[in-house]
This record gives C-alpha cells, sequence and structure tokens, in this order.
C-alpha cells in the first residue's frame, strides 16, 4: 500500500517545486539562451574555409565530414584560409570514445606562424580521458607570447552536460573587438572581456583544428599517457562555419556576428543565466581562483 505525503505548509511545497525544477534542469542540460548566434551564419564546405596543414596522410573528407587522427606515426591539422581580425568561428565536433588519455582534439585561433615566440592564442580544447571520467573542455586565452617559454595561461576548464563521444555538438568562439565568448551548442559558457590590450588579443589570427599527443600534460596533469595499442584516435569536424572580418577589411566596415538578439552589446540577461547555469553546474577549472598562481602575472583577475 502507496500512502502519498503532501507538504504540510505553502513553503514546504514551495521548496519541493524548486528542488524538483532544480533536479528537472540539471537532467535536461542548461536552461534556453533565448538566442542561438551560430543559426544566423551558413555552414561552408572544408575546402571552402580551410586546408590541410600537417600530417595529410591522417586526414581524410568523406561527405562533408573532417576525420583527422593520431597514430604512433602522426597526428594531423588544419588552418583556414584566410586570417582574422574577429569573427565567428565554430564547427560540429565528434569525439572519440573509450580510452583517449594524452590526446588533445582542438578547434582554435592563433598567430604562432606569423609571430613566433610572441603569438596570441584563443583554444578550445578537448583533453582525453580515461574510460570511467568525462572529457575536458578547456577554453584558453593567450596574449603577446604569454602561450610560450614561460607560459601564463587563462584556463577554464569544463565538464559537459553530455556524452561529447556520442553525437555531433557545436563548439564555437565569438571574438569581438570588446570581448570573446565560447559557446557550446550556442549556450554561452564563458565570456572573457578586454579590459586592456595587455590582456587581450588583438592581432589578426588564423583558425586552427589538430589532434596530437600532449601525453606531459593533457590528463590529470600528464598522469596518464597516450597509449598506443587504443589507436587511431579520431576527431570528426563538420559544419565549419567562419564568419569575420579579414585582415583585408576595415574594421570600421565589417562587424562580427552579433552576440545576443540586441544586435549590439554583449550577452542577453537570459544568455547570462544559462552561462552561469553551466559554470555553477560544470566548472571544474578556473585560473583566476587557483591559489597556486602568480596572479600578477594575471591582473584582469
Amino acid at each position: 500500500m502507496f500512502t502519498t505525503m503532501l507538504p504540510s505548509s505553502p513553503l514546504s511545497f514551495f521548496f519541493l517545486l524548486v528542488l524538483s525544477f532544480m533536479i528537472c534542469a540539471s537532467a535536461q542540460g542548461p536552461p534556453s539562451p533565448g538566442y542561438y548566434p551560430g543559426s544566423k551564419i551558413s555552414p561552408i564546405s572544408f575546402d571552402q574555409g580551410f586546408r590541410n596543414l600537417w600530417g595529410p596522410q591522417h586526414q581524410r573528407l568523406e561527405q562533408g565530414t573532417l576525420s583527422i587522427w593520431l597514430d604512433s606515426n602522426s597526428g594531423s591539422g588544419f588552418k583556414s584560409l584566410h586570417s582574422y581580425q574577429s569573427g565567428y568561428f565554430s564547427a560540429a565536433i565528434k569525439l572519440q570514445p573509450g580510452y583517449t588519455a594524452g590526446v588533445i582534439t582542438t578547434l582554435y585561433l592563433s598567430n604562432n606562424q606569423d609571430h613566433p615566440g610572441n603569438h596570441d592564442e584563443i583554444d578550445i580544447e578537448f583533453l582525453g580521458t580515461t574510460p570511467d571520467k568525462p572529457y575536458v573542455l578547456q577554453t584558453n586565452v593567450y596574449i603577446r607570447g604569454s602561450g610560450d617559454g614561460n607560459i601564463v595561461g587563462r584556463e577554464m576548464k569544463f565538464h559537459l552536460w553530455f556524452d561529447p563521444t556520442q553525437d555531433f555538438h557545436i563548439y564555437a568562439i565569438l571574438w569581438k573587438q570588446s570581448e570573446i565568448i565560447f559557446f557550446v551548442d550556442d549556450v554561452p559558457i564563458r565570456r572573457y572581456p578586454r579590459k586592456g590590450d595587455a590582456t587581450y588579443p588583438n592581432r589578426p589570427m588564423y583558425v586552427y583544428g589538430s589532434i596530437w599527443d600532449a601525453s606531459p600534460w593533457a590528463t590529470e596533469d600528464g598522469k596518464y599517457k597516450a597509449n598506443y595499442k587504443y589507436q587511431p584516435f579520431i576527431g570528426r569536424y563538420k559544419n565549419f562555419k567562419l564568419q569575420g572580418c579579414t585582415i583585408n577589411e576595415s574594421p570600421s566596415s565589417c562587424k562580427p556576428p552579433s552576440a545576443s538578439p540586441s544586435g549590439y552589446g554583449s550577452l542577453s540577461l537570459q544568455q547570462i543565466s544559462a552561462m552561469q547555469w553551466v559554470q555553477n553546474h560544470y566548472l571544474v577549472y578556473y585560473y583566476c581562483h587557483d591559489p597556486k598562481r602568480d596572479h600578477t602575472l594575471t591582473p584582469e583577475c
């Protein structure tokens, strides 16, 4: 025999209602951001926007999907045909399941070939893992050589509210003169505002993707290494979107896509709420809160 337990007061009922909403939201993923900037941009084929950069024998394009893979011989990488001053850059990516420790799959902006030893970079990096633990999505920003020599990273790391090995999901970087916003399936997960030239990348960058062995640091600070008995490790990309201002265009005549429905400014309140939900539930590392870091090197904190 089952007995239905009713809350003893309106306050108890309200508490249970809020609790059930939180549980449902947690199970379903983040609340709707209310605006989807990626939907405003048409996808392009790989050949329209990119070329192979290295490891051509570890890259295959079939029916619009690019596969790049890492084995004991090599990894692979690709690069955009043009350099950009700002813009929206995304791809739908599907990751390798199983043991992927030590392996990095990436989508990022960089000018390391134009400014070796003093480059800028905006990163989306998937840090490989062991089968019992989820992938880590690492976002990072390097400014004028902070990724060279004595590295000063600005990492925010996340787990995801879905399994990124089961299907394609959209990962995006929106880089403007005022801010950088990272998106997952059009949900903003991080905003990096410009607080000064010394802490913000403002030189033109290319768009890159790659898969490579970063065993010394990628998985739990290098505790687990790449194990090539599980090779090949494959990253799959499709639905590339590039909409930005190239170096041949004047910034005054070319504006990157808007992050929000207002058409100007930054994120809406609804988008900020979705971002806060992600950070409250899935943020696993924030460099500004790391007591081991020398924060005189990261004054924006």
